[in-house]
């Protein structure tokens, strides 16, 4: 059975820093291009980060871009988001996702998505 598994979300100050995971169990996904989606209360899950399956190319939404940092550790199947400088407007359920192919951002092009991590940001 396939599994992405995303860990690290929690309650944090606005200022303040999480790291989220999302390890992999059931393939390999190092030949997958991996993203970071969100989706806070009464809005659409939006894309926030990618890396390509060899981590030389990175893709940011506009708003995290100077603040998150998403990588990857092909030996460990892991793909971690680092977010520093949160704002109370990062709150929202934090998603992994990975696609076979070419960066998208888009939701639809994601085949295999984590159950998701609450970030919470208080202000």
């Amino acid at each position: 059975q396939v599994q992405l598994v995303e860990s690290g979300g929690g309650l944090v100050q606005a200022g303040g820093s999480l790291r989220l995971s999302c390890a992999a169990s059931g393939r390999t996904f190092s030949n997958y291009l991996k993203a970071w989606f969100r989706q806070a209360p009464g809005k659409e899950r939006e894309f926030v980060a990618a890396i390509s399956w060899n981590g030389d190319s990175t893709y940011y939404e506009d708003s995290v871009k100077g603040r998150f940092t998403i990588s990857r550790d092909n030996a460990k199947n892991t793909v971690y988001l680092q977010m520093n400088s949160l704002k109370p407007e990062d709150t929202a359920v934090y998603y992994c996702a990975a696609r076979f192919g070419s960066y998208v951002s888009r939701r639809s092009g994601y085949n295999y998505w984590g159950q998701g991590t609450q970030v919470t940001v208080s202000s």
